[in-house]
C-alpha cells in the first residue's frame, strides 16, 4: 500500500509558486538583455549596451499594445458568448460567492458551446476580468467541483496571473524579433567591419550566433515553466479559497478522463485554459513542454495539502 502524501502547507505552496515565477521572469530579463546587446554590436560595434533600453522599450509598447486589446480578441476567437440574465444561476451565484471571498469585483462571465469540459480567465485586472466556461463544464461537474475551477479561474485574476503571461509572452515574441535580426544582419555581413581587432570581433560574432540561436528556445522554455508554474499557484490559491482541495482534485480527474479537444481552442490560446485543451497525445520531453503541469501531479498536490 502506497504511504499517504506528506501535508502541504497551502500558504507555504502560494508563497513558493510566486518566487519560482519572479525568479524565472527575472532570468528571461537577463536574457532578453543579452540578446540586445548582441544584435547591438552586430549592428554598430559598441552600440549594445545602447540596443538593451531599445530591447526593453520595445518589448513594453507590445506589451502596453496586447495590456488594452488581448481580452477582447481571446474571447472573440474563442468563440464565448456573454452570459445572459437569468442564465445559468448556479454558475453566477458561484462566481458571485466566490469574487466576494476573494475580495474582487465579480468579474464578466461567458459561455462556450462546447461539450469539452473547461474553462479560463483573462482580463488586464481584477476591475477587468472576465471568466469563460464551456457549456461541457457546466453540464459534467457537480458544484463542488465547479466551485473548485472557478476558484482556480478566479485565482488567475487575484494573482494577476493574465498580466505576468502578458508579459512573458510579449518577451518571447520580442526575443524572437531581436534573434531574427541578428541573424538577418549577419548573413548580410553587417558588423564585420571597423572592429578593434579580427580575433574581438570573430569572438562577438561567434557568440551572437550562439545567443541568436539558443534565446528563442530558452525564452520558449521560459515561458512554458513560467505557465505551469501558475497553474501550480493557482491551485493552490483556489484550494485556500474554496477551503475544499478534493473538489477541484475532482474535477481535474473527470476532466482528465474526457479526452474530447476542445474545438476553438489552439496552440496560441491553450495556455490560458484550466486544463490542456487540445488533448495532444503524449510526447518525449513533455515536462519541458506542456503549458500545464501534469493533471496527476496536480492531484497529487492537492490531496496533500
Amino acid at each position: 500500500m502506497a504511504a499517504p502524501p506528506s501535508r502541504l502547507n497551502i500558504y507555504d505552496a502560494v508563497a513558493a509558486n510566486r518566487w519560482r515565477t519572479v525568479a524565472l521572469i527575472t532570468v528571461f530579463t537577463g536574457l532578453l538583455s543579452a540578446l540586445g546587446f548582441a544584435v547591438g554590436e552586430i549592428f554598430a560595434p559598441g552600440g549594445g549596451l545602447a540596443m538593451v533600453p531599445a530591447a526593453l522599450g520595445l518589448s513594453g509598447v507590445s506589451a502596453t499594445a496586447s495590456y488594452f486589446a488581448g481580452d477582447k480578441l481571446v474571447l472573440a476567437q474563442s468563440q464565448a458568448r456573454e452570459l445572459a440574465p437569468g442564465e445559468e444561476a448556479q454558475l453566477r451565484n458561484i462566481v458571485e460567492t466566490l469574487s466576494i471571498g476573494l475580495g474582487i469585483p465579480p468579474p464578466r462571465i461567458y459561455v462556450i458551446d462546447d461539450t469539452a469540459p473547461n474553462a479560463f480567465a483573462t482580463g488586464r485586472d481584477p476591475k477587468h476580468a472576465s471568466i469563460a466556461v464551456t457549456s461541457g463544464l457546466i453540464d459534467k461537474l457537480d458544484r463542488s467541483e465547479l466551485e473548485g475551477v472557478i476558484a482556480h479561474e478566479l485565482s488567475h485574476v487575484g494573482n494577476h496571473d493574465i498580466r505576468v503571461m502578458l508579459l512573458v509572452t510579449v518577451l518571447v515574441g520580442t526575443v524572437a524579433l531581436l534573434s531574427d535580426w541578428g541573424m538577418r544582419s549577419m548573413f548580410w555581413g553587417r558588423g564585420r567591419r571597423d572592429r578593434g581587432g579580427a580575433n574581438t570581433g570573430a569572438l562577438i560574432l561567434i557568440l551572437a550566433l550562439v545567443l541568436a540561436i539558443l534565446t528563442p528556445i530558452i525564452a520558449q522554455l521560459i515561458r512554458l515553466a513560467v505557465s505551469r508554474q501558475r497553474e501550480f499557484l493557482a491551485d493552490a490559491s483556489g484550494a485556500l479559497l474554496t477551503r475544499y482541495p478534493p473538489g477541484l482534485a475532482s474535477a481535474l480527474r473527470k476532466i482528465a478522463a474526457d479526452k474530447e479537444a476542445l474545438e476553438v481552442a489552439n496552440k496560441a490560446t491553450a495556455s490560458l485554459y484550466f486544463a490542456n485543451p487540445l488533448k495532444d497525445a503524449p510526447r518525449a520531453m513533455d515536462g519541458l513542454f506542456d503549458t500545464h503541469p501534469p493533471i496527476a501531479e496536480r492531484i497529487r498536490r492537492l490531496e496533500a495539502m
